[in-house]
């Protein structure tokens, strides 16, 4: 018999619901917010609000494209964290009372070990290519920016991490600096394919390990474009694609230096990538590239998985309910999690 799990996910702006067979993909479905976009970024109580009015329908049609009942389903996968805790707490709830109207058991997965373990969602008509044991994962979003080391689905080593902002952060804060808009990160890489990468110099930090650091870019290109723009009003119009390449390859070569350096320290060549950012062309092309000239195997994941979804937190509910997990239905969200 089948084990069919059905994902939920929704610790930020994106309501999604899943459902996988023994690890294969039956349906994806995920409603965006485009509200927050006035703003300039996600505002937590709008978040909440429209995750109470999506998540019914979402689920539904998850199922229904499924081709699967409500009563086939073995358990339900739900983010617990990290998040914003309004819109955890839609999810949750949901999972639990679902759970319990089913008598299922929930498990519950951490959001960023879902972006780890995304590769492994299979789907029909498509290939199967997953890393091997051990490998790591250049794990990049707006919130968390790690280099993980993956020995098994549940079984993670954390090398390297932010010890301020995040890439993603990085990039939709400076696009708001720039005037660009929001998200940022999309903006940015659609101007930087049009532009010279080395014509701007931006500041790279110096931390020590396999840490990351991207408050002093930041404050570096804040500085930039405020003593332009003081000498030329149109300095910003006029030069924004140049910009945003030289920004984009600052943020890619911080990135890439330490993954390159905890290569050469663990011997491992089984690379991967995940996250928001992970959709970055610059950054999948590079890490393809360096990967071709120093005998990696690289592993990039589908778009569709590199946004926040469900399928990649029922795989990772999947691979914690064959592990015997369960999830008591006193557990609450927590917008902060220690580890995986």
């Amino acid at each position: 018999m089948s084990d069919i799990i059905l994902g939920i996910e929704s610790s930020c702006d994106d309501t999604s619901a899943a459902v996988i067979s023994d690890g294969w993909l039956l349906s994806n479905v995920i409603a965006s917010q485009d509200v927050h976009r006035a703003f300039g970024g996600v505002v937590p109580e709008l978040a909440s609000r429209a995750h109470e009015q999506n998540i019914v329908p979402v689920v539904s049609e998850a199922l229904s494209r499924a081709g699967v009942q409500a009563r086939d389903l073995t358990a339900i996968a739900f983010t617990r964290g990290p998040g914003l805790l309004g819109s955890l707490l839609v999810g949750t709830s949901f999972a639990k009372a679902m759970g319990l109207a089913l008598d299922i058991p929930i498990v519950m997965v951490n959001h960023l070990q879902g972006h780890v373990l995304a590769g492994f969602v299979k789907e029909k008509d498509q290939p199967v290519v997953q890393p091997s044991f051990p490998y790591l994962c250049l794990l990049v979003s707006g919130g968390n920016s790690q280099i993980v080391r993956v020995d098994s689905p549940l079984d993670f080593t954390i090398l390297g991490q932010t010890i301020d902002d995040a890439v993603g952060e990085a990039f939709d804060k400076c696009s708001k600096m720039m005037g660009l808009g929001y998200p940022g990160g999309p903006i940015i890489d659609r101007l930087a394919k049009q532009g010279d990468s080395r014509r701007f110099k931006f500041a790279k930090p110096h931390i020590p390990g396999l840490d990351y650091s991207f408050s002093g870019i930041k404050t570096s290109l804040l500085y930039f474009v405020r003593d332009e723009l003081a000498k030329d009003p149109a300095f910003m119009e006029k030069n924004k694609e140049d910009i945003c390449a030289s920004f984009q390859k600052t943020l890619i070569d911080i990135l890439m230096d330490k993954l390159i350096k905890a290569v050469g320290q663990t011997g491992i060549k089984e690379v991967a990538i995940g996250g928001g950012v992970s959709a970055n062309s610059g950054l999948r092309s590079r890490i393809t590239e360096e990967g071709r000239k120093r005998g990696w195997k690289t592993y990039l994941p589908a778009f569709k998985f590199t946004t926040d979804n469900a399928a990649m937190i029922a795989i990772a509910g999947y691979y914690h309910y064959l592990a015997g997990e369960r999830t008591p239905l006193d557990v609450a969200p927590v917008s902060r999690m220690a580890d995986f």
